[in-house]
């Protein structure tokens, strides 16, 4: 467990793949716990990635802190961005997908409704695309909402399945999904202090060639 900044309201951290953000053995505050040498420290999930999704999370270290971090999630002021690589190409060097999204939870899975209706909720990111090496692209995603499996499932249904991908496209690259949460920024919930961090993708496949 790598930690990137801990005080006593918060802890930035690099979440590994394979492991779930919520608060369970074997989650990621458990990990963190395990990290900060405390068995009982109070830490708290505020926002979530995907199981097999890696990269930059905040947790908050008390009620005060997580109530203020969940705050600033609900009114868009906490900023998230993206790096993934996918098969294809993006039509465009940037643009925007805007689609409407339905969870089926009893297959826990997202899909792209054609109309609006109960549980359908809308789905707008933004996409940079910033390099391609043969058939791979590697972009750069702003989320606007956060609507569970919104990457993969924007990506996939327009015939750009993420690199990795075995929910949505059944892929069988020799990797874990290509998605990985590059930067965080949000003001600090105590002192109001903007703060943002990031940090790179792993070295290896598919990320170094792009």
């Amino acid at each position: 467990m790598e930690l990137l900044y801990t005080d006593q309201d918060l802890v930035v951290c690099i979440k590994p793949p394979r492991v779930l953000s919520t608060d369970e053995p074997g989650g990621l505050p458990e990990l963190v716990r395990q990290a900060l040498g405390d068995p009982h420290a109070d830490v708290r999930t505020v926002h979530r990635l995907d199981r097999v999704v890696s990269g930059v999370m905040v947790l908050a270290r008390n009620a005060a802190a997580a109530g203020e971090l969940s705050r600033q999630i609900r009114e868009d002021r906490f900023f998230k961005e993206y790096l993934a690589v996918v098969h294809g190409c993006p039509p465009e060097g940037q643009g925007t997908f805007t689609d409407l999204l339905y969870r089926d939870k009893a297959r826990r899975m997202t899909m792209v409704a054609t109309e609006p209706g109960k549980g359908v909720q809308e789905a707008v990111l933004d996409y940079r695309l910033l390099d391609r090496a043969g058939e791979l692209s590697k972009v750069e995603i702003h989320l606007r909402t956060g609507r569970t499996h919104q990457i993969r499932v924007q990506f996939a249904s327009r015939g750009m399945p993420l690199v990795g991908e075995r929910k949505y496209a059944l892929l069988e690259d020799p990797c874990e999904i290509a998605l990985w949460s590059h930067r965080i920024g949000f003001a600090h919930p105590a002192t109001g202090a903007w703060m943002e961090f990031s940090r790179e993708p792993p070295r290896g496949y598919p990320w170094d060639p792009l």
